[in-house]
């Protein structure tokens, strides 16, 4: 490529990138600069507003427009596929962005939990297959691809325009995040023993039974305390598909 032309289209790349602290090209007029600003960053703010429906209208205009413009001037996204937006902005905002440009904590939190939902909503995993009658005490368990244990700080299932928080509440919020045969993602508030069962389920190769020994162990309290209550979480999470598992295979001797 010619020089002079590369110079130009990289001026012309930096200057729609970022108008306020770029040069624009020489010898191009206002108005057909506007337009390729409009044409390029308008195109990425509405999406990012229709990914992040909650965020943006929690922000207000003025703020949405002034975070999606430091994303657009200053964020390298990794990857060229507009399917992968909601993520790479989700990354962007864990990067302290909430700090410097002086916006509201829970910026970060909130833009996640709206981002599990596309990814979940474009995902090509397939639900696992339950099995009416595995025993799941003697089952290697596995967490299925399609449901998402989380935690956060911030109440994210419940902030939004009418309800902006500056402290986070004392007790974090724990949620199941699923697509159900429906293909929409559900939401669900997970009580603390269900949140620390998925997540042993999603770490650790272990059967039903092992899980709930490491749970027991540390509680403080014997397997046989948490086992009749334990037993019947799994056989919920099983029906629902959050779980499956394949039953063990024992030698001969």
């Amino acid at each position: 490529m010619d020089k002079t032309l590369e110079q130009q289209l990289l001026c012309l790349a930096h200057y729609v990138r970022d108008p306020a602290g770029c040069a624009p090209p020489p010898g191009m007029e206002a108005r057909r600069l506007a337009i390729y600003r409009r044409l390029f960053y308008g195109n990425i703010e509405a999406m990012l507003t229709s990914g992040f429906p909650v965020l943006s209208a929690s922000l207000g205009p003025a703020d949405w427009h002034r975070l999606v413009q430091d994303f657009y001037a200053h964020y390298r996204c990794q990857t060229p596929l507009f399917t992968e937006l909601a993520s790479e902005f989700a990354l962007y905002l864990e990067q302290g962005v909430a700090e410097r440009l002086k916006l509201p904590l829970w910026l970060a939190e909130l833009a996640h939990y709206e981002q599990v939902e596309t990814v979940l909503l474009l995902s090509n995993a397939q639900p696992p297959v339950v099995h009416p009658s595995a025993d799941l005490l003697d089952t290697v368990l596995a967490l299925s691809d399609l449901a998402w244990p989380l935690a956060y700080q911030w109440p994210v299932c419940d902030i939004g325009p009418a309800y902006l928080l500056e402290q986070p509440l004392s007790e974090p919020t724990l949620l199941l995040a699923q697509r159900k045969a429906d293909h929409k993602v559900h939401f669900s508030r997970l009580a603390p023993l269900a949140y620390s069962l998925l997540i042993s389920i999603q770490q650790q190769q272990w059967t039903g039974r092992q899980h709930l020994a490491a749970l027991a162990d540390s509680m403080g309290v014997t397997l046989e305390t948490v086992l009749p209550a334990g037993k019947a979480l799994l056989e919920k999470l099983h029906q629902q598909a959050v779980i499956s598992g394949q039953a063990l295979k024992h030698k001969k001797g």
